[in-house]
């Protein structure tokens, strides 16, 4: 019974660990890049955009169509940066833990 009640100890701990860490996601920001920088998109730690940044240069008519791949790809270097973030913190945090495949933290 005693493995029972430590590991139900750990968990409440792991929760607590994890409630801290997304409260650290929000405040964190990555910026992602696409076209040498002149199209960036700013998120947050838990991939909310945040700030879209355009190089005036590229705001001519017909630039539409590359400006709007240039923000998707921006966009996707930012999300990228974030994930990789979020991995490492729930690597530290976990410590080791086994979780299931496919479970996915933060919930």
């Amino acid at each position: 019974m005693t493995n029972l009640a430590d590991m139900m100890k750990q968990a409440q701990m792991l929760q607590a660990r994890m409630s801290e860490m997304q409260e650290r996601l929000a405040e964190v920001e990555v910026t992602g890049a696409a076209g040498g920088g002149m199209v960036q998109v700013t998120l947050s730690g838990k991939a909310e955009a945040r700030k879209v940044k355009i190089d005036p240069s590229l705001a001519a008519p017909e630039d539409v169509e590359v400006l709007e791949d240039l923000m998707v790809a921006a966009f996707n270097d930012a999300k990228a940066k974030v994930d990789a973030q979020v991995a490492e913190k729930m690597s530290e945090l976990t410590g080791g833990l086994p979780l299931p495949p496919g479970l996915k933290l933060p919930f």
